[in-house]
């Protein structure tokens, strides 16, 4: 286990937007941290009301987006329109190319999301879309797959061979984990504190497994985590 914490990630301020990358991205760059496995991108980006992302473009990446707090407006060249908020997850599969705006609507709120981007098993897919929204209950004190290669369990279609799963922890509830044989898992807090393993894990650290292996998590404050069950390359 490879313990990332949260202050050893690139981090930009622009004002409306304070986002930190879990691997190189834009003026960030850590050659040894170009991504693992599949995954791409982490950016964990906290953004001022009435403020986003304009139109921009994107091709042949899956692009997450998990909510964690306030709302974000999405637009695409493809057609698609929504509103998503806190306990959203969406998924663009940008494919061929697509160009899209993400836009805090919130003239008051701050919005804090995570930004994932997975490279896709194949280039040149088609262009798509979709958003689901999560009930709380789903992950509470529990594992709930959001994103997965076959759309299992009303997840969201990821064309790649991954399994993205989430849980809330309350404060004191223990959970585990068990991969299968070859499988690699990257481990993303999002919000709160966890010890992971004998490790203690605070908002915004990760902890990288080259090897998967069975994992025992007790959170030590209310917390939120995404697990990544990877292919191992």
């Amino acid at each position: 286990m490879e313990i990332r914490l949260s202050n050893s990630r690139g981090h930009a301020h622009h004002g409306w937007l304070e986002t930190f990358h879990s691997f190189s991205f834009n003026r960030y760059y850590d050659p040894s941290r170009m991504g693992f496995s599949v995954l791409r991108v982490i950016n964990d980006d906290f953004i001022q009301p009435a403020n986003g992302f304009g139109m921009h473009p994107h091709q042949n990446m899956e692009i997450i987006t998990y909510m964690l707090q306030g709302a974000v407006e999405h637009r695409d060249s493809i057609g698609n329109g929504a509103i998503i908020e806190a306990g959203d997850v969406q998924r663009m599969t940008a494919g061929t190319g697509i160009v899209h705006s993400e836009v805090n609507p919130s003239e008051t709120e701050q919005t804090h999301l995570l930004q994932i981007w997975l490279m896709p098993s194949e280039l040149g897919l088609t262009p798509s879309y979709e958003d689901k929204k999560i009930p709380f209950s789903r992950k509470l004190n529990q594992w709930c797959l959001i994103g997965s290669s076959d759309a299992r369990d009303d997840s969201l279609i990821i064309h790649q061979d991954v399994d993205l799963w989430a849980t809330y922890l309350s404060a004191g509830h223990a959970l585990s984990y068990e991969p299968k044989v070859g499988r690699s898992l990257y481990l993303q807090v999002a919000t709160g504190s966890v010890n992971l393993n004998g490790a203690t894990l605070q908002q915004g650290d990760a902890a990288v497994f080259e090897q998967a292996e069975a994992l025992t998590l007790e959170a030590q404050s209310d917390t939120e985590i995404l697990l990544f069950d990877l292919p191992h390359e």
